[in-house]
């Protein structure tokens, strides 16, 4: 049983915009400078990164690269235990545009098929995460996600399925917010809180997606419990662009609110977009972090304004544990950080220390995955720009934040703040 969520108001902010800003750089550590690397081969510690980073994924998932990237840069610069240099092996999930499981698997297969890689940062999308985590279970190699929020890649009879390897080991970390309370906080956010009304009756649609499903889901089951009426559900196609069927259906059940649950590069934006030729244009909007993107806001156009979205982790720009961090990533990047980049930068972090403790304990010797999962899996009060980080027994996060945020004049703006007790 989920307790009840403490939430504080926290005033309205700017949140960080310039998302694709990020996009124009690249990172100094690739699998191409590895490769420029083979005679220090006995040297060279590889992290994986796998992000969708090309296509309309690309807005959210480079400045979330970029995050994990400068953990590992400035451990290097810090100095590696036994002489070692970290290196990031990224790779790119995203195939024609957009998040593909398939290709997130074989890229976690490269992973683990190189005994460089000792620990593995990503993805961002769950539908990838569920096909990933086999893998690395297989493997016994640290996973460790910024973003996944689908419930049952933890938690439940879902989670045990996709560990059917080593049913008892978890391999695979987040220190994001769940579905199980990012859809919660939705709801609540609009029955309650955060918007400027109370809204009575939603209409839902999804993506089809584990993600989407799983928290449009949970905001139907939590908006009906506080009250509200769910006018209908329904789901869109892969490829789809024309919903002017599905929004003529949707006025014609007068909502005062429609709640999305998928991505942006799974129609998110274009969704928001027709909603104003289909009659809905004062009609409420609101998702989750998967149109928490650049890309949404240039999908949606002027349609953008006026609706609303959650992210899955703190709005970095009220930590003061986050303040050195946006200012040197801004300084690296030349742009401002995404709503994902200090988690990034975070998992990245925890990845590293787990392996500098196995390499001081071996000796100042190459550490084995083994050792390097049981260091992970160990985290408890580890200090970050996202605050301190505790894994508890499924490999979650102990302290879950979640933010809203409303757009106007195609800027995401803060207006909230829910702070979720396990």
């Amino acid at each position: 049983m989920r307790r009840s969520p403490v939430l504080a108001r926290l005033g309205v902010v700017s949140l960080i915009a310039a998302l694709a800003a990020g996009c124009s750089s690249s990172p100094t550590t690739s699998q191409a400078s590895s490769d420029a690397s083979a005679s220090a081969a006995g040297t060279t510690i590889k992290i994986g990164i796998d992000l969708p980073v090309s296509g309309a994924d690309a807005s959210i998932g480079i400045p979330t690269r970029n995050g994990a990237v400068q953990a590992i840069e400035d451990a290097n610069a810090k100095g590696v235990p036994g002489g070692f240099k970290f290196v990031a092996y990224d790779l790119d999930d995203a195939v024609q545009g957009a998040h593909d499981p398939a290709q997130g698997a074989q890229n976690v297969k490269t992973f683990v098929s190189d005994p460089a890689v000792l620990a593995m940062l990503g993805p961002f999308n769950s539908n990838v995460a569920k096909a990933e985590i086999p893998i690395t279970n297989d493997a016994g190699l640290a996973q460790i996600s910024p973003a996944n929020t689908a419930t049952g890649l933890t938690k439940g009879d879902d989670a045990k399925k996709l560990r059917a390897s080593h049913p008892d080991t978890i391999a695979f970390f987040r220190v994001n917010a769940t579905d199980d309370r990012q859809g919660a906080a939705a709801a609540e956010f609009a029955r309650k809180r955060g918007f400027k009304r109370a809204f009575k009756r939603a209409f839902i649609i999804d993506d089809n997606e584990t993600y989407g499903t799983d928290l449009s889901g949970v905001f139907e089951t939590e908006f009906r419990a506080r009250g509200g009426t769910v006018l209908g559900h329904e789901h869109l196609s892969r490829g789809q662009n024309d919903y002017k069927a599905l929004l003529t259906k949707a006025r014609a059940l007068s909502p005062d609110i429609i709640f999305y649950g998928g991505t942006t590069s799974t129609g998110g934006g274009l969704l928001r977009k027709q909603m104003g030729d289909a009659g809905l244009a004062k009609t409420a909007f609101i998702g989750g972090d998967g149109i928490s993107d650049q890309e949404f806001i240039t999908a949606a156009g002027d349609m953008a304004n006026g609706g609303y979205f959650t992210v899955a982790a703190a709005d970095t720009t009220k930590l003061g544990t986050a303040r050195a961090f946006l200012a040197a990533y801004k300084k690296r990047w030349h742009a401002d950080a995404g709503p994902y980049s200090a988690n990034a930068y975070t998992v990245a972090q925890i990845a590293i220390a787990a392996i500098e403790k196995a390499i001081v304990a071996d000796g100042n010797k190459m550490p084995t995955r083994a050792e390097v999962l049981k260091n992970v899996a160990a985290t408890k009060n580890f200090p970050s720009p996202i605050g301190s980080v505790t894994f508890d027994a499924n490999g979650d996060t102990t302290r879950p934040i979640l933010s809203l945020y409303e757009i106007e004049h195609g800027k995401p703006v803060f207006v909230d703040q829910y702070v979720a007790h396990t």
